[in-house]
């Protein structure tokens, strides 16, 4: 077009612009004949256009005579275009919109701020406790901010800032001033039935995607009430459901002095932490694979260590007389923190532990906060057990590191030599002498990048990867130069002589490329005093010890070793007592350990394990018993799939054995003794033979009659399990009691109350009509045949 026409028509759209509705109607002429198709080329010619548009609207014309002005006008109707109702028009609205906000707050950063993100923001910030409005002079009950303004408010800060998708410093810091009440929102929505969740979630969770990272963790912090780095909601602001499936913010009403008014927001209060904590939580589960979670993880570890530090620096004012009342709320605000802290760590353990770290740096700050806890507050009080397992699973973290859990490169090396001066220290300042031996240990191993791997470092590996010992794979690196190396036998803890011993081996181990002059027996091959090392070691106090001993014994039965042969009855005795111990990695151990003696010698061990589970210790409480006897159970399941085929000769035992455990009067037991059962049917098969009649029998009882929802399921499950067995063989072994099972089925089906009950019975039933229809209707082959005629 020649010039003069040109300008002409950029006159008249400037006019046209500036004027009321100016903006609606300059982008509806210009976008006229573009239908926002779902084609490649439309949708390209759609986003080219939007974005032509969006930039001359943020370009303020030359008639207009100040830029304040242009930006007072204009901006009320840019954000008017979020808000159009054409549902074929509103997408190409709110890419006009959302391009001249970027545009604008790229440019003019300060007017934008002013004209465009704070009131688009406004209903978020009117209630914030950073607000400057006198919400005190409001009346109890009046509404703050009404349900549409709010949901509004939140779908256009979801356009501008998620769908717009620009990480400005501008549009993150502005965003940052609202995320509390944010995230308010977010956790009242996970309550409640609202649409407003998955907008506050996407919006909490692009934020914490985009801003740097330490920006990312202040943020966390302010969520979850350690710090004020991210204004929350206003303590006299409450939200409540709206009509519309949105949320209302409300002034709160005033607490009279009742003492049952008081406990009762007390009570809303607690209740109110454990769910923004909750919420928090499950928003982290979403930022794992970034490794947001793990670094926040470690920061609430740190802030742990700190806030104990300063918990045992401060006195209580409240023991200590002279004390002013200034001084008791510091401690009191101490002490809430702390609470705070441990309810944070607690929940994030639950959460989202099993994936939290990410890369092996995360893994050594998470250590690294562990060993300076344990350095600077060495396991005391009441709260003893748990710091030593805490510790003793962060040194098992870091020998399954080096263990071959994961392929570590020269880079990680550099990065786990950070914890070498707190090993060093831990080694020295330690009250308890294995974790000492331990510590030294993984030192050693970490400046030799793991070609000098000490015993203990490869049996605190095998306990946290739950491998047997000595299976772990070694570094690539180290396999060449590496002999068979010799690990040491745990010492005594009362003999003078075993200290001594331990103080001289760890004086020749102080320095990394210093070998140790007098090497240990080999736990692969001990000695006979190596061997009563390890009996010793399988009744330490500390779980982990005990855990690494019976896993050591359990591997010298399964090499075979001739004087871990001839104590066999002894290591049975060792394992058995074991096996009543609660921790779950010293009993699973003391399991491993009975199966594998009992796969090894069947006919010597299995009498005695069937003896038992038949007939538990005399004098045991009837719950401590049902507990030992499910853990037998597992035993003798672990040896039923380990003997395979070999089972066949120790049948009747063993059905016997579960058959009276399915009549036990605790009902836990007999679900075990049936699950048992039917796993055992499932590996006899076509080998059941006749005793298949009286399994059919108790099954239909049970499943018929027993007042337990849990053992009906049991008693299903067996014939699931059965029928899953014997497959196409189901018409042959089970011809006499097929009826039976299938009436039985159907009878659940019809008549029981329990979901999982009703469901194991269909699979029944749809395995028995698989196998039916197999039998019935066989696949027809088609064969070739060549007849040669005479």
């Amino acid at each position: 077009a020649p010039a003069w026409l040109r300008r002409l028509c950029g006159h008249l759209l400037s006019e046209r612009l500036l004027r009321p509705g100016g903006v609606q109607a300059v982008v509806r002429g210009v976008l006229e004949g573009t239908d926002g198709g779902a084609g490649t080329e439309a949708a390209a010619l759609d986003w080219r256009k939007c974005d032509a548009v969006g930039k001359i609207l943020a370009a303020c014309p030359q008639q207009c005579l100040s830029l304040e002005d242009y930006y007072r006008q204009v901006c009320p109707q840019v954000l008017d275009l979020l808000h159009i109702q054409d549902k074929v028009a509103a997408r190409q609205f709110q890419r006009v919109a959302t391009t001249t906000l970027l545009t604008m707050a790229r440019e003019q950063p300060q007017l934008a701020e002013r004209h465009l993100l704070q009131p688009l923001l406004a209903p978020l910030r009117r209630c914030s406790e950073a607000t400057e409005l006198t919400l005190e002079d409001l009346a109890a009950g009046a509404v703050l901010v009404p349900e549409a303004e709010l949901g509004s408010c939140v779908e256009d800060v979801l356009k501008v800032y998620v769908v717009g998708n620009d990480s400005s410093s501008l549009l993150l810091g502005s965003l940052q001033s609202v995320l509390g009440v944010v995230f308010s929102l977010y956790s009242f929505a996970k309550q409640n039935v609202s649409y407003l969740r998955s907008p506050c979630q996407d919006i909490l969770l692009w934020f914490l995607e985009k801003a740097e990272r330490e920006q990312s963790l202040a943020v966390l912090e302010g969520l979850a009430g350690l710090s004020s780095h991210v204004p929350t909601l206003h303590p006299r602001c409450q939200l409540r459901v709206g009509s519309e499936g949105g949320a209302t913010v409300v002034m709160e009403e005033t607490i009279s002095d009742c003492s049952s008014d008081e406990d009762e927001a007390l009570y809303q209060k607690i209740s109110s932490e454990q769910c923004h904590i909750e919420s928090l939580v499950e928003l982290l589960s979403h930022c794992q694979k970034s490794g947001l979670a793990g670094d926040f993880f470690i920061h609430c570890l740190k802030e742990l260590t700190q806030v104990a530090a300063e918990d045992e620096a401060a006195p209580n004012p409240a023991v200590e007389p002279g004390g002013s009342l200034l001084e008791l709320e510091q401690y009191q605000a101490r002490q809430g923190r702390k609470l705070l802290v441990l309810q944070l760590v607690a929940a994030l353990c639950e959460g989202v532990s099993d994936t939290v770290f990410t890369d092996i740096v995360q893994v050594q700050e998470f250590v690294a906060a562990v060993l300076r806890r344990a350095c600077a507050h060495p396991a005391q009080g009441p709260g003893a057990v748990a710091e030593a397992q805490t510790l003793a699973m962060a040194m098992g973290l870091v020998a399954a590191v080096l263990g071959g859990a994961v392929q570590l490169q020269s880079s990680d090396f550099v990065v786990l030599k950070r914890l070498v001066p707190l090993l060093e220290e831990l080694s020295r300042t330690y009250p308890e002498p294995l974790t000492q031996e331990l510590a030294s240990d993984l030192r050693v191993a970490i400046c030799t990048h793991g070609a000098c791997s000490p015993s203990a470092v490869g049996a605190a590996a095998d306990g946290v990867l739950g491998r047997k010992p000595g299976t772990g794979a070694p570094s690539p690196d180290s396999i060449p130069s590496r002999a068979p190396r010799p690990p040491s036998p745990r010492h005594g803890h009362g003999s003078p002589s075993a200290h001594r011993e331990r103080s001289e081996e760890q004086s020749t181990r102080h320095e990394p490329g210093v070998s140790r002059a007098s090497p240990a027996p080999c736990a692969d091959s001990p000695t006979p005093a190596g061997l009563q090392e390890l009996l010793v070691s399988a009744y330490d106090p500390q779980p982990p010890s005990r855990a690494a001993a019976l896993r050591h014994l359990a591997s010298l039965v399964t090499q075979r070793h001739p004087e871990a042969l001839r104590l066999q009855e002894k290591l049975l005795q060792v394992f058995l007592e074991n096996v009543q111990h609660e921790d779950a990695f010293v009993y699973l151990s003391a399991i491993q350990g009975v199966a594998l003696l009992s796969s090894e010698y069947p006919e010597r061990i299995l009498p005695v394990l069937l003896a038992r589970y038949e007939c538990p210790a005399q004098g045991t409480e009837d719950a401590v018993a049902a507990v030992t006897r499910m853990k037998l159970g597992e035993v003798l399941m672990r040896v039923t799939r380990a003997l395979g085929d070999m089972v066949f000769q120790h049948r009747e035992p063993l059905i016997r054995a579960f058959l009276r455990g399915a009549r036990d009067p605790d009902s836990a037991l007999r679900a075990s003794s049936l699950s048992n059962l039917g796993e055992l049917c499932q590996h006899l098969g076509f080998q059941l033979g006749s005793i298949i009649q009286e399994v059919t029998c108790c099954v239909t009882s049970i499943a018929r009659t027993d007042p337990k929802a849990e053992v009906r399921r049991a008693a299903v499950h067996v014939v699931v399990l059965l029928l899953r067995g014997l497959s196409e063989k189901v018409t042959e072994v089970l011809q006499d009691v097929l009826r039976d099972l299938y009436r039985l089925l159907k009878h659940v089906v019809k008549a029981e109350r329990d979901g999982a009950t009703v469901l194991q019975a269909q699979l029944a039933l749809e395995e028995l009509d698989t196998a039916m229809r197999r039998v019935l209707f066989p696949p027809q082959t088609l064969e070739k045949k060549i007849v040669v005629l005479p």
